[in-house]
This record gives structure tokens, C-alpha cells and sequence, in this order.
């Protein structure tokens, strides 16, 4: 009996038979594959595996690189989630393994990630004797159709040969929480203040698998935190001495945030969907970059802003969308000294507005 789609009547054909049950996959069972299932249902004392080769091993060997840094993720899911998170994590670790799944294939993937500058791997018929081996780029595997089972693998060139690691998988210690003014390189003070990037981060919630919007990133220090926890990150900006800056910033810190220079909100209509926006900067299209920005996220719509005129606007664009919006005040001083003395020198107060789906 074939296992394909819908286990449940395989399930009930095993539980019904007299005696031992041979089920044959492809590879490693136990890694992504039918033992979780069968584990489940009938308790792992009863189950014998005898493991092959996984895709994932077989896929970085015909490569010819080494993997235990790698992350690996799967395509596969019910609740339709999995695809975009999976290209998510694509867009900003450096070597990722994709287990694609029958209705997201290599070019599904490719035509997700087509503006990253990213190398492919296509290694399909894993196993079989006409295996076959693909390298190139996104453009290519877009056009192209492919035979499963098959993995991809999504490379940075530049780093899918790293240093040497102790422990396996893609770790990155984010290093603290709200970085101090210091580890980033700004123009004029244009930057998000720790005390307030906080806050902005909490309500982003950023992790793996997210995508994060930072509108008006300047110094791209938002952008760069969420990449630090894991999620990937798209910094938009309209200065291009800031872009470049940005960049700078991202390679200081190890993490890699795609760029778009433009001016919001005419930047944010190519650019694949989010799970939050932060918006630090609006330039002239105020409300329609909101309104944007909560039409398409699926979480969170995060603004800082100083002025008490497009604070309650801001808040009620949100609202009209679906968003329910919380409004902080955030007041911060800092102790400096002064002679022998020492004062309290206040920090301009911000408004955070947050706009959450229900």
C-alpha cells in the first residue's frame, strides 16, 4: 500500500494486520520521515528502523560540502504555512536543505526567491539511477520542471564553507537585546535608541521563519536585530548613502538583510510578504504606507513617532484595516555626571503604536 497524502487508512491497515508490517521509505525515516507518524500511533518500542542515507546527506555529498552547520527545513505542512516560512529562512541563513513537499517544488522555491542573491543545488531522484544533479541559479530553476523526490539546497557561495563548528545546525547568540547606539554606524542620530528598539522588538516578536519589514530603516539596526534572532529581514530606505550603510552595518554583525532602496510606500509593492512591519520612517506617503503595511502583514504593524499629530492618525489607520492598536508613551532619561554631581538628561519621548491581528 502506497503511503502518500492521507495515512489514516494505512494506519488502520496496519493496526489491523496479524502479524509484522514492512514499511519501506526512502532514506532516513527517522529524519523528517514516517517514524514520527508511526511512533506516534504505535509506541517506538515497537518499531525497527533500519535507516539509509538521508536525502539531506545524499544532497550535500553530490555537492561536495560539508553540512553540520546547515539548516535544515521542510516544505511540507497542512496548515499552508510551512512553504513561506521554509523560503523565509532561505532568504537569510546562510546554507539551508529544503525538503520540498509534491505541491512546492525547486522552482516553486526559486520564484520565491528570486531576488536573493542566492546559489541552488537540485539534487532529484535521489537514490534512483537516473539521479540527477542541477547547480545554478534562481532564474534557472524557475523554468525549469523537476522529478521527486528531490532536495534543494540554497546557498550563499560566499559562506556555505564556514568555520569550523562544535555544535550542529545554524546558532547564532544574538549578542543582548536592544544593542547600544555604538554598534551601529548612523547619519545625524538617525537611529532607533535601544531603550526604544526594545520595546519595537517585543511587539515584532521576530524568530525563525518570520520575514520583518523595517520602513525607513537608516541605519538598519531594527532590520539587523530581527536578523540576529533568526528571522529574515528587508530594510527599505530611500537615501542610498543610508543603504550602503545598512549593509555595512549587516556584514559587521554577521547577518544578511536584503536591501530595497525606494521610498514607501511605491518600494513595498514587490516585496514578499511579512510577517510584521516595523515603520520607522514614512517620508511624504504617511497613511497610505501604513494602510499598506497593514493590508498585507500577518501579524504586527509596529510605528515609532515624536510628533502627537500623526499619533492618533496613525493609530486609527490601523484600526480601519482590522489591527487592534495599543499606543505607548515611552519617556527615557540618562545619567551623566555633572562636575561631582550628576543629573538626569531626558531622551525625546517616542510613541510606539502597535497594530495586532485579533
Amino acid at each position: 500500500m502506497p503511503l502518500v497524502g492521507d495515512l489514516s487508512e494505512a494506519m488502520r491497515w496496519i493496526e489491523g494486520s496479524d502479524g509484522p508490517v514492512a514499511v519501506l521509505a526512502s532514506g532516513d525515516p527517522g529524519f523528517f520521515g514516517i517514524v514520527r507518524v508511526l511512533a506516534e500511533r504505535f509506541g517506538p518500542e515497537e518499531l525497527r528502523v533500519l535507516p539509509a542515507v538521508s536525502s539531506v546527506a545524499r544532497a550535500f555529498a553530490r555537492a561536495g560540502l560539508p553540512w553540520e552547520d546547515a539548516v535544515v527545513v521542510s516544505a511540507h505542512g497542512r496548515d499552508g504555512r510551512s512553504p513561506r516560512r521554509a523560503a523565509n529562512v532561505c532568504r537569510v541563513h546562510p546554507k539551508v536543505a529544503v525538503l520540498t513537499a509534491p505541491r512546492y517544488g525547486p522552482a516553486d522555491l526559486a520564484r520565491e526567491l528570486g531576488t536573493s542573491e542566492r546559489a541552488f543545488v537540485v539534487v532529484e531522484r535521489l537514490g534512483a539511477p537516473d539521479e540527477g544533479f542541477f547547480r545554478g541559479d534562481a532564474a534557472a530553476v524557475a523554468e525549469r520542471e523537476w522529478k521527486d523526490p528531490n532536495v534543494v539546497l540554497v546557498l550563499d557561495e560566499k559562506r556555505s564553507v564556514g568555520e569550523k563548528s562544535w555544535i550542529s545546525g545554524f546558532h547564532r547568540k544574538p549578542g543582548g537585546w536592544a544593542l547600544p547606539v555604538a554598534n551601529f554606524e548612523h547619519r545625524s542620530a538617525m537611529i532607533t535608541r535601544p531603550e526604544v528598539r526594545a520595546q519595537v522588538l517585543a511587539r515584532l516578536g521576530p524568530a525563525p521563519g518570520d520575514l520583518i519589514w523595517d520602513v525607513g530603516a537608516g541605519s538598519g539596526s531594527v532590520a539587523i536585530e530581527c536578523a540576529l534572532h533568526g528571522a529574515a529581514a528587508v530594510a527599505v530606505e530611500r537615501d542610498p548613502g543610508s543603504c550602503a550603510r545598512i549593509r555595512r552595518n549587516a556584514f559587521r554583525h554577521g547577518v544578511y538583510v536584503e536591501v530595497a532602496g525606494g521610498e514607501a510606500p511605491g518600494a513595498l509593492g514587490a516585496l514578499p510578504e511579512p510577517d510584521a512591519v516595523f515603520i520607522g520612517g514614512t517620508g511624504g506617503g504617511f497613511e497610505k504606507t501604513i494602510q499598506h503595511a497593514a493590508d498585507r502583514t500577518r501579524r504586527t504593524v509596529v510605528l515609532t513617532l515624536v510628533t502627537l499629530e500623526r499619533v492618533v492618525p496613525a493609530g486609527k489607520v490601523l484600526e480601519s484595516r482590522g489591527l487592534e492598536v495599543e499606543t505607548t508613551l515611552l519617556q527615557t532619561s540618562r545619567v551623566e555626571g555633572l562636575g561631582s554631581w550628576h543629573r538626569l538628561v531626558p531622551e525625546t519621548p517616542v510613541f510606539v503604536v502597535a497594530g495586532s491581528r485579533p
